[in-house]
């Protein structure tokens, strides 16, 4: 992957998985910390360790980016993404979300010790909202990481159409409110939005 990385005001990366999504995030962390000494940089983790697949993937994850990111803190916020981004954007803080696929999710299909959390008593839309006005207001800059599914056979369960559908709109929604949108493929950025 290119490393002559621009920083904009707000990115979102969407691609498949293992397409190089986080590694651009990272990469531009680690631009926006070498900059100067003054510069932050946050991590907005939205996974859940549900089973030991997942507890072993966000390990493996933890200690990767560590490794590629030392200077990077981490937030773990699985539902109130938009009061998480208020709370660490700052005008020398670079924030991180990783992903916008995971929190729809918990959103969409809470977990049951969620299902009872006042969170879910609002609309995804309004949380959706909340999110966008989140970006927009943010201090400082701010890149998103998300899967893009839809490019696939239609699934064949209505739920699942119904999650490819909804992901589909909350990605059109956030392109339109970053600076800049980047599609991964192989490693490989494609600029879709933005100056490169």
């Amino acid at each position: 992957m290119t490393t002559d990385l621009s920083l904009a005001r707000s990115e979102l990366i969407l691609g498949g998985q293992k397409s190089g999504k986080s590694r651009r995030a990272e990469l531009l962390a680690r631009r926006w910390l070498a900059q100067s000494p003054a510069h932050g940089a946050v991590l907005i983790a939205t996974a859940q360790p549900w089973d030991e697949e997942m507890r072993e993937r966000i390990a493996r994850h933890q200690a990767d980016r560590a490794g590629r990111v030392p200077g990077m803190q981490t937030v773990e916020e699985p539902v109130r993404l938009a009061e998480a981004l208020a709370s660490c954007s700052q005008p020398h803080t670079l924030v991180v979300i990783d992903c916008l696929t995971l929190w729809l999710t918990n959103l969409l299909m809470p977990a049951e010790k969620f299902k009872e959390n006042e969170a879910f008593a609002h609309d995804p839309r309004a949380q959706i909202a909340m999110v966008l006005g989140a970006i927009e207001n943010a201090a400082g800059p701010v890149v998103l990481v998300g899967n893009e599914i839809g490019l696939g056979v239609i699934p064949l369960g209505r739920d699942t159409r119904a999650f490819v559908d909804s992901l589909g709109l909350l990605n059109q929604d956030v392109a339109q409110a970053c600076e800049r949108v980047t599609l991964m493929a192989a490693g490989l950025p494609l600029n879709l939005k933005g100056q490169p």
